[in-house]
């Protein structure tokens, strides 16, 4: 208790002799007190975006703000009209919920598809186009479309019919359930490991390449896929 009644008084002491060694303010009594007025176009002198100090000028906005801000400022002189502040917010919050949902698809498609490569590719396309998916495949008379194929001269298609063919075959013989709306890999998968499948994938590829590959074919290129059809055909039990 001593110590503390000591040191308090000596805080005392140092504060009055900051007091007596200050200078003394003179206090003005003279001087005369002048009101100033506004003038009355105040309002009319100081206008324009640069006096509006509550809009944003792009110091705290992000990338995206940033350009949409420059691009519509851009054609707003290109073509004469000017863009709100209020305008440019909703259009950025539009721009950012489209990303949103963007990026909720890619993720559903992800997740759904199983694998990020999923979403850089696409189902292959059906094996049959829309005139004929309506009826099974059976049901058409493929040789004499392949005829018709080769009299023209279109190489191309007649790969695709005689590979119609082979789906066909193997259709009658039960090794595959063939389905206008499968796809190759579809057919693939049905069946068994085995000499054929491997010569399936092979002509499969051979098909693929050529027909939704757009390739050129001659009547050498046919004969050759030709001879690996008939390969094939010899396989199925």
């Amino acid at each position: 208790m001593g110590k503390l009644l000591v040191s308090i008084l000596l805080l005392g002491s140092l504060s009055a002799l900051g007091q007596q060694d200050g200078p003394a303010l003179p206090i003005d009594r003279d001087s005369e007190l002048v009101e100033r007025k506004v003038p009355g176009d105040l309002s009319q002198k100081y206008t324009g975006g640069e006096f509006d100090y509550g809009v944003d000028r792009g110091e705290g906005m992000n990338l995206l703000g940033r350009f949409l801000r420059w691009f519509l400022n851009s054609m707003g002189e290109i073509f004469g009209f000017d863009v709100s502040p209020a305008v440019l917010l909703v259009l950025e919050y539009i721009i950012y919920s489209l990303m949103g949902c963007l990026a909720l698809y890619l993720l559903i498609r992800m997740f759904v598809r199983g694998g990020f490569s999923s979403l850089f590719t696409k189902k292959a396309p059906s094996i049959l186009e829309v005139a004929l998916c309506e009826r099974h495949i059976e049901a058409i008379d493929l040789d004499a479309l392949l005829e018709g194929a080769l009299r023209q001269g279109d190489y191309r298609l007649a790969v695709r019919y005689r590979f119609l063919m082979l789906l066909k075959q193997l259709s009658q013989r039960e090794v595959i359930q063939w389905h206008f709306d499968k796809t190759n890999m579809d057919y693939l998968r049905e069946i068994p490991p085995s000499p054929l499948r491997q010569e399936f994938q092979k002509a499969t590829y051979l098909f693929d390449h050529i027909w939704y590959g757009q390739q050129p074919i001659d009547g050498p290129g046919y004969h050759q896929a030709e001879h690996r059809f008939d390969s094939l055909n010899r396989l199925i039990p």
